[in-house]
């Protein structure tokens, strides 16, 4: 277990290595458990005690997963977001001197993790949540930029439940645009959902989660739906006396009824492959095309992004998405700047504006370190003085949008529990800090 030390920065005592009480006892620290300092991988081959593998109780598991979620594509079959051939839109950065002078301002900043009576630095907390990589964007210039664990400059990371976002942006696209009717029954757009329970919810509650569908998605516990959704989605060969069934969409399309349509959000990932589902049908393209053609490309990304697919070819529209870190930037910069590029309209303002007004706050419950927040279009949004809003992911991801501090922060990580719950105490004072700092500026 990491020990508490003492330092001096601005007159401030920082807590560097904290123990973190939600980690088993003797959990390596960020940088024990480094994938450069483990030597996952290196050799021609590597050693057998190096070399990671499938299955993802393997590949997933701590500390292996420090340095998969880099490496998924290396598991799975992929497909990709395609940045397509034009010269990638540069960021703005501050020139070396002042970006250097400006990280050091942001890591000695001082906040409170919730519940904590000691302060705490902001470059401790980094190493805290095992980040992977930081980016921090203020009036669209880079601010900040720093890489660790598996991630490098020209990386990418799996960025987990973001994809959501991702795939509720494109989803809030289309409704704006007229092309998806939020106010339709899922079976009026797909006859062949049959009886399931996502037959009679509307398009607009399955983009907010608030689906009454029977779903329970404990990663801790090894019965859980997600992981016999796991079972139906994975592209490996499904073993012989396997009866379950075959993709997500046939997923779907047998999912029981859990309470009643609309009463209460309830955070669950199926909704994302049903709005994808929506998405493909009523444009005739896979998600993955249309985040090419409507986001990767005309907003100037650097990288291709990648989306993991099903055995049949489905792309993963509730957590597949891996990307690099400034791209993810360009996409909190688009939400920021309300669906603008330069001269260019990408999409109409209003689509961003539903978005960051949130979802009905009555009906969000169940997530303490968010309370008073609300989600809608697969966007969590925390109503609080700034108007932030964000898309997450498990083991720590997040795009951070501020619209007061005109902020955006993307943290990439690969904590060694799935819960941002655990997460959340640390991080979201640690941002609404720098978001202060940066107005202050």
């Amino acid at each position: 277990m990491r020990s508490v030390i003492l330092a001096t920065a601005m007159g401030l005592t920082v807590l560097g290595s904290a123990a973190r009480a939600d980690l088993p006892a003797g959990t390596l620290s960020a940088a024990e458990s480094d994938p450069r300092a483990m030597g996952w991988m290196q050799g021609f081959p590597p050693p057998p005690e190096k070399q990671i593998t499938q299955p993802d109780s393997v590949y997933f598991s701590f500390p292996r997963l420090r340095w998969s979620v880099c490496h998924l594509r290396e598991f799975l079959p992929t497909e990709e977001i395609s940045r397509g051939l034009g010269a990638p839109r540069p960021l703005p950065v501050l020139a070396p001197e002042a970006l250097s002078a400006s990280m050091a301002e942001i890591d000695v900043l001082s906040f409170r993790p919730m519940g904590d009576d000691g302060p705490m630095s902001f470059d401790a907390a980094f190493d805290m949540i095992y980040t992977d990589g930081l980016l921090i964007l203020h009036r669209g210039e880079i601010v900040y930029e720093r890489y660790a664990g598996c991630l490098a400059e020209d990386g990418k990371h799996a960025i987990m439940s973001m994809t959501k976002s991702i795939t509720g942006l494109l989803g809030e696209i289309l409704v704006a645009e007229g092309v998806l009717d939020d106010t339709a029954l899922v079976r009026d757009i797909i006859p062949e959902i049959g009886e399931s329970a996502f037959a009679s919810a509307t398009v607009r509650q399955v983009m907010d989660m608030t689906t009454g569908v029977a779903y329970s998605e404990d990663y801790a516990d090894p019965q859980a739906d997600i992981w016999l959704y796991s079972a139906a989605a994975s592209p490996l060969p499904k073993p012989a006396d396997y009866t379950g069934p075959n993709g997500y969409w046939a997923y779907l399309q047998q999912v029981a009824p859990e309470g009643i349509h609309g009463d209460a959000f309830h955070y669950k990932t199926i909704n994302s492959d049903m709005l994808g589902w929506l998405i493909s049908r009523v444009t005739g393209k896979a998600v993955t095309q249309l985040a090419s053609e409507r986001l990767w490309r005309p907003m100037g990304a650097e990288q291709d992004a990648y989306q993991t697919v099903d055995g049949l070819g489905v792309p993963f529209a509730g957590g597949g998405v891996t990307a690099g870190l400034r791209d993810l930037g360009r996409l909190g910069q688009l939400m920021l700047d309300q669906g603008r590029v330069g001269e260019a309209q990408l999409f109409p303002p209003q689509v961003v504006e539903a978005i960051a007004a949130g979802g009905d706050r009555s009906k969000f419950s169940g997530f303490p370190t968010l309370e008073g927040g609300s989600y809608t279009s697969q966007w969590w949004v925390f109503h609080n003085d700034h108007g932030a809003y964000a898309a997450r992911g498990v083991h720590g991801q997040t795009i951070y949008v501020d619209p007061t501090a005109q902020m955006v922060l993307v943290r990439l990580a690969s904590y060694p529990l799935a819960q941002n719950g655990f997460i959340d105490p640390t991080s979201l004072p640690a941002y609404q800090a720098v978001a202060e700092h940066l107005m202050a500026r």
